[in-house]
């Protein structure tokens, strides 16, 4: 995808606090793309996929720089850029359906779209479809990694309150998007913080706008977010007057493409596609654009998250 005339986001403390993602995501624990008797991933695809013509991509168009609308509504930034490069691998057009987080794997279960990609963590939890406490709550996913991010915390400018870990937000109040990474690692901390005798309040809201919101009105010391959209706020909103980022990155991991588990065809046809995209040098080129090299996968993997 051709990036629209907007301004073009400089996160210069990306290359340090992204160097994990240096690492091979085959580190994780995953599998490298398949082998298969073709070397040519659009002979791969399912039938009903290639004869449409068309790939449809389902992400929440509200996390710059990672995935959201240019001043035409059209969809743009790393995720949709790497899509469009995919897509051309495979012949396939690629068509982004915005949708809220909470509903882009409940949505991928009911067939709504193909495949889903929006800054998703690929997670155990996600792949088996379970909750916290081990319960299923869904068939679960597969993912297709692409990318490494990890958590940072976005507080307002000049840090009134001297956050700078996890342990530090308790006793006070968090705003951040439900259903994300960020809202399992607030999770796990409030018992952590209960232990301590100084309880965390968590509000959750459906986008991060909001939850920024919040922080910026002062009803909550800290919000949560993958660093590039943390960096990117940080340095774009007021003039980089509003936010500063806090804290090192927490838990990364890697970012993935999820699709029903069934749809191991096109599966395996999206990491063949994402492996020659990388190889071509095209991969390099959109992670520069976007000033995210240091979060570069070296080759695609198949379920490679923690």
């Amino acid at each position: 995808m051709q990036r629209k005339s907007l301004i073009p986001p400089q996160i210069t403390r990306t290359t340090a606090a992204l160097a994990v993602g240096s690492v091979l995501l085959t580190g994780c624990g995953g599998q490298a793309a398949p082998k298969s008797q073709t070397d040519d991933p659009r002979a791969m695809l399912p039938a009903a996929v290639r004869d449409a013509g068309v790939l449809r991509i389902a992400s929440d168009l509200n996390y710059a720089p990672v995935e959201f609308k240019d001043q035409n509504g059209q969809a743009t930034g790393l995720d949709p850029d790497i899509a469009e490069a995919i897509g051309k691998q495979l012949g396939l057009r690629v068509e982004f359906q915005d949708t809220p987080f909470d509903q882009l794997i409940p949505g991928l279960h009911a067939k709504q779209y193909d495949v889903v990609m929006s800054a998703l963590s690929d997670n155990r939890q996600r792949r088996e479809g379970t909750d916290d406490n081990g319960n299923q709550t869904n068939p679960g996913v597969d993912f297709v990694d692409y990318f490494i991010a990890g958590t940072s915390i976005l507080v307002k400018k000049g840090n009134p309150k001297g956050i700078a870990s996890l342990d530090d937000l308790c006793g006070h109040t968090v705003a951040l998007q439900r259903g994300t990474t960020q809202d399992a690692i607030v999770a796990r901390q409030t018992a952590a913080c209960e232990r301590r005798s100084k309880p965390l309040t968590v509000k959750l809201f459906d986008t991060d706008d909001k939850a920024l919101a919040e922080v910026k009105a002062g009803r909550a010391v800290a919000d949560l977010n993958d660093f590039p959209v943390a960096a990117y706020v940080a340095q774009q909103q007021d003039g980089g007057k509003a936010f500063e980022v806090a804290s090192a990155q927490i838990q990364p991991g890697p970012y993935g493409i999820a699709l029903t588990k069934e749809n191991t065809a096109l599966r395996d046809a999206l990491a063949k596609a994402l492996d020659r995209v990388i190889r071509s040098g095209e991969y390099d080129r959109i992670l520069t654009q976007w000033n995210v090299s240091a979060g570069a996968a070296q080759n695609a993997v198949v379920n490679g998250g923690f």
